[in-house]
């Protein structure tokens, strides 16, 4: 699982790089590159998504596992939704327990004071 990360102050963004999918076949490895990444993240982790282009059951399983592992007060969010995990998002109604931004630019600067 290939992960790009970045902190600004007390936001980290996570940039999933590749599989451009998050299925059954990678679940395991995305938690635990997460787990990894975020072992001492900042109050907030932006997931930037945009280039996954599919996710199922198991890797929207695996988002959810990683937003229960955060430390303390931190929250996951996910970020440039694209139409089809989109889509997965919303039938499961994770659209409701997830803050997701359009971009992560967008969710990073609304984090900013200013």
């Amino acid at each position: 699982m290939n992960l790009i990360c970045d902190t600004v102050g007390d936001i980290m963004t996570v940039r999933v790089v590749d599989p451009h999918r998050i299925d059954a076949a990678c679940a395991i490895q995305f938690k635990d590159s997460m787990r990894a990444a975020t072992k001492s993240a900042p109050d907030r982790v932006v997931l930037d998504m945009a280039d996954v282009e599919f996710v199922d059951s198991s890797g929207l399983g695996a988002i959810v596992a990683v937003m229960k592992q955060l430390s303390g007060q931190a929250t996951l969010e996910p970020a440039a939704l694209t139409e089809n995990v989109q889509k997965v998002f919303h039938l499961t109604r994770m659209d409701t327990v997830f803050k997701i931004h359009a971009s992560a630019q967008q969710a990073v600067a609304e984090g900013r004071p200013g």
